[in-house]
C-alpha cells in the first residue's frame, strides 16, 4: 500500500477576528482570486468581512463558516503558488474544515463549497432555538467515561459526545439543561476541569437533525467530483475518495461526533509523518501534538508562516 507521508488538515474554527487572511491576500494573487471568486458566488463581500469585520457579524455562524473556508482555501492556494511541488498525500478537516479538505482534494470548487457552508451555517443556527442547546468541554476522562457521564445526565434529553478532539479533551453537546447536568456529574466523579463553551448552537448532536434534513438536498445536488487524494472523514475516521462517499459523509457529519483523535491516528497508521494545518489559527496543530508527539506539525495561517513552510 502506498505510504501517505504528508497530510494537509483544515480547521473548522479559527481566530474569527477581523484581519483573517488579509496579509496572505495582499501578498498572493492566487489567494486574492479565491476571495474574489467566493465573493461573487455568495453575492456579498465575505472578504471585506474577513479583513475588516465587524467582529459581531463575522461571528454569526452563517458568516463564520464561509469566512473560515474562504481563508483556508486562500492560504492553500498561496501555498500552491509558492511551492508548486508541495501537495498532500491525504487530507482531513475538523467539522466545517472537512469542506476545505474536499476542495483541496479536488472534490468541490471553492465557490460551490462556500455556498454550501453558508447554508449549512444558517441551517445549524436555525435548528435549535437560542438558549435551548449548549456545548461544553470536559477535560481528562476518556471517551467511554464521557459517554457514561452523558448517559447519566441525559434524563430523556439529548446529551452526547460531539468533538473527540484529543486524549483528555472532549466536547459534549445537547439540551442546555442536560449539558449542565453532565458537568455536575463530571464534577461528582472527580473531574477537575469542565466548562460551558460560548457557542451559538449545539453542533454535532441529534438536535441538529433539522439542519441535516435541510442540507441533504443541497449536498445531493452539489457538483462533487472524485478526489485526487483520500479524505479521512469526521464521521467514520476512515478514507474515502468517491464523490458518492464524500457526499454521504457530509450528510451524516451534521448530527455525528467529530472523531478527530481517531482520524489523526488513522493517518499516522497510513504513514503520515508531517501535518500541515492550513487556515486561520493553530488549534489543530495543538490537538495533533496531543494525539501523537512524534509527528511533525506546522500551521500556515499568515505570510510569515507561509514563508517559513519552505524552510
Amino acid at each position: 500500500m502506498r505510504e501517505h507521508q504528508l497530510a494537509f488538515v483544515f480547521p473548522g474554527q479559527g481566530s474569527q477576528a477581523p484581519g483573517m487572511g488579509k496579509d496572505v491576500a495582499e501578498a498572493s494573487p492566487a489567494a486574492r482570486r479565491v476571495f474574489e471568486e467566493i465573493d461573487e458566488a455568495l453575492g456579498f463581500s465575505i472578504s471585506h468581512l474577513c479583513f475588516e469585520g465587524p467582529e459581531d457579524a463575522l461571528r454569526l455562524t452563517s458568516n463564520t463558516q464561509p469566512a473560515i473556508l474562504a481563508t483556508s482555501i486562500a492560504i492553500l492556494e498561496a501555498i500552491r503558488e509558492r511551492y508548486p511541488d508541495l501537495e498532500p498525500d491525504i487530507v482531513a478537516g475538523h467539522s466545517l474544515g472537512e469542506y476545505s479538505a474536499i476542495v483541496c482534494a479536488g472534490g468541490l470548487k471553492a465557490p460551490a463549497a462556500a455556498k454550501i457552508v453558508r447554508a449549512r451555517g444558517q441551517f445549524m443556527q436555525e435548528a435549535v432555538p437560542v438558549g435551548m442547546g449548549a456545548m461544553a468541554a470536559i477535560l481528562g476522562p476518556d471517551i467511554d467515561e464521557i459517554a457514561s457521564i452523558c448517559s447519566e445526565a441525559a434524563q430523556g434529553q439529548v446529551c452526547s459526545p460531539a468533538n473527540i478532539n484529543a486524549p483528555g479533551q472532549i466536547v459534549i453537546a445537547g439540551h442546555t439543561e442536560a449539558v449542565a447536568r453532565a458537568l455536575d456529574v463530571a464534577r461528582a466523579r472527580g473531574v477537575r476541569k469542565s466548562l460551558m463553551l460560548p457557542v451559538s448552537a449545539p453542533f454535532h448532536c441529534a438536535l441538529m437533525k433539522p439542519a441535516e434534513e435541510r442540507l441533504r438536498p443541497i449536498l445531493e445536488s452539489a457538483p462533487f467530483h472524485p478526489l485526487y487524494v483520500p479524505l479521512i472523514t469526521n464521521v467514520d475516521a476512515s478514507p474515502v475518495g468517491t464523490d458518492h462517499a464524500v457526499r454521504n459523509a457530509l450528510i451524516r457529519q451534521v448530527v455525528s461526533p467529530v472523531r478527530w483523535t481517531e482520524s489523526i491516528q488513522a493517518m499516522i497508521a497510513m504513514g503520515v509523518k508531517k501535518f500541515v494545518e492550513v487556515g486561520p489559527g493553530a488549534v489543530l496543530a495543538g490537538l495533533v501534538k496531543r494525539i501523537d508527539k512524534s509527528v511533525e506539525v506546522v500551521s500556515v495561517n499568515n505570510v510569515a508562516s507561509l514563508e517559513a513552510l519552505g524552510g
